[in-house]
């Protein structure tokens, strides 16, 4: 995936956007989405989510509380993780939910917040990390920036 900066002027063209990056993700890959409260990680991912024909946009909420929503994969994904590590406060906590096992799989991995997400968890291989920066511009505007992790 190269990298690219990229201003969306709605939710429908953030969700679309979405669509579009999905049909470049080879799994397993793990997609960091970084950005502060209300810059459109969870609009981004349903995108993602729907592009990858895992489940319809209006299914996909953040998973605030579960932590891990999984969804099955169109054809060549066997599983897509939606991960939410805004309640996760500790190292400790984020041992817990298990997501060594979820990367081992052959699986799209959508990760908010994934600001939280220590290096021991990131792929080796810079292929398979994927971090999009989102900000807020306006109230329906957002900036994205996406790159390949080094």
């Amino acid at each position: 995936m190269d990298a690219r900066s990229i201003v969306t002027q709605s939710p429908e063209e953030t969700i679309a956007l979405g669509h579009e990056l999905a049909r470049e993700l080879t799994p397993p890959v793990l997609v960091l989405l970084l950005g502060e409260l209300g810059a459109g990680k969870t609009t981004l991912a349903k995108g993602l989510v729907a592009g990858l024909s895992a489940a319809p946009e209006e299914e996909v909420t953040s998973p605030t509380f579960t932590m891990i929503h999984e969804y099955a994969g169109r054809h060549n994904v066997a599983r897509v993780y939606h991960v939410d590590l805004y309640r996760v406060e500790s190292a400790r906590e984020l041992e817990t939910l298990g997501l060594e096992d979820l990367l081992a799989e052959r699986a799209v991995v959508i990760v908010e917040w994934g600001e939280k997400l220590g290096p021991a968890f990131r792929p080796s291989a810079p292929d398979r990390l994927i971090e999009i920066h989102l900000k807020t511009v306006s109230e329906n505007e957002r900036s994205i920036e996406i790159r390949a992790a080094k």
